[in-house]
């Protein structure tokens, strides 16, 4: 195994302005939205952790502080669970503060995913580092992201996680070319598109939110111009990525990914995620699961 330098931060994006759940995002940012009975953002750092990566830097932008006091000490709630004795949920307020180091940036601007990156140059400095999107959730038995972090390990340069999806919808994603290597789960890419029509995609795998990303792309962030949509695409830059050689910062791998994966971009997947993560917890499930399929017969 070559000499790399080890993955040891995480940058989580979360400067966006959640308008797809408005009017509950008008005031509360989108990624403090409840999965049962936890934040969604809560779910990524957790990953992010239970993968060594200990310094986490969330990207924030306007009225995201509550993501800032979810993930600080609440001294006086502390005192009151003490006082009564609950001791578990106790332990769950506490929980959060103890997970990772947590750093904050502000997004002037939402000048895209590509900026948000960018935004952590400063932080992240000359060193590989994971970036995790907080709208896709990954089931914390499928390791994912230490994976990742292996792949990058062994061929050096930035590692993507893609997920094979149905033709129609590749044009909600960035589309990777990728050509097969000697690992059964890994492949080489060679080109990458964001968001292409269905007939023009260069195959169904698309890019899900998990990358491990070369210091390199910082250089090249700051020379793409704004792409789809009119902002800074990380897909681009990935894509001039992909194109180097390890000297240069190259190449680009993909870890194909066919565990579970739950997305919490919109209404309808949201409200599915909230399902799914309700019917796997045992002390739910119990009483959740038989409701759940009586009021399925009943509306059937």
């Amino acid at each position: 195994m070559a000499d790399f330098d080890p993955v040891t931060k995480a940058v989580v994006p979360a400067a966006g302005l959640g308008t797809r759940f408005l009017p509950a995002t008008k005031a509360t940012p989108k990624e403090m939205l409840p999965i049962v009975d936890k934040p969604a953002i809560q779910y990524v750092v957790e990953e992010a952790a239970s993968a060594g990566l200990l310094d986490v830097l969330m990207v924030t932008g306007k009225n995201k502080r509550s993501i800032e006091d979810h993930f600080d000490r609440a001294f006086e709630l502390e005192e009151a669970l003490e006082a009564k004795g609950d001791e578990h949920r106790l332990s769950q307020v506490r929980e959060p503060a103890s997970l990772a180091t947590l750093h904050y940036v502000r997004q002037g601007e939402p000048k895209g995913l590509g900026h948000a990156v960018l935004c952590a140059k400063h932080h992240v400095g000359d060193h590989p580092f994971a970036c995790l999107l907080g709208d896709d959730l990954i089931d914390h038995r499928d390791h994912l992201l230490r994976r990742m972090i292996e792949v990058r390990n062994t061929f050096g340069g930035s590692v993507i996680a893609l997920m094979e999806v149905p033709k129609e919808s590749v044009s909600l994603y960035g589309v990777a070319t990728i050509e097969p290597t000697d690992e059964e789960d890994v492949v080489r890419v060679t080109d990458l598109v964001e968001k292409p029509p269905a007939d023009e995609a260069p195959s169904n795998w698309a890019i899900i939110g998990r990358y491990v990303i070369d210091p390199t792309v910082f250089e090249v962030l700051e020379q793409t111009p704004p792409g789809r949509g009119g902002e800074i695409q990380l897909t681009d830059a990935l894509r001039t990525l992909a194109a180097r050689g390890p000297e240069e910062g190259g190449p680009v791998h993909g870890v194909l990914f066919r565990g579970r994966r739950y997305d919490t971009g919109d209404k309808l997947d949201y409200l599915r995620t909230v399902v799914k993560f309700a019917a796997d917890r045992q002390d739910l499930a119990p009483e959740f699961v038989p409701w759940l399929r009586e009021f399925l017969d009943e509306i059937s």
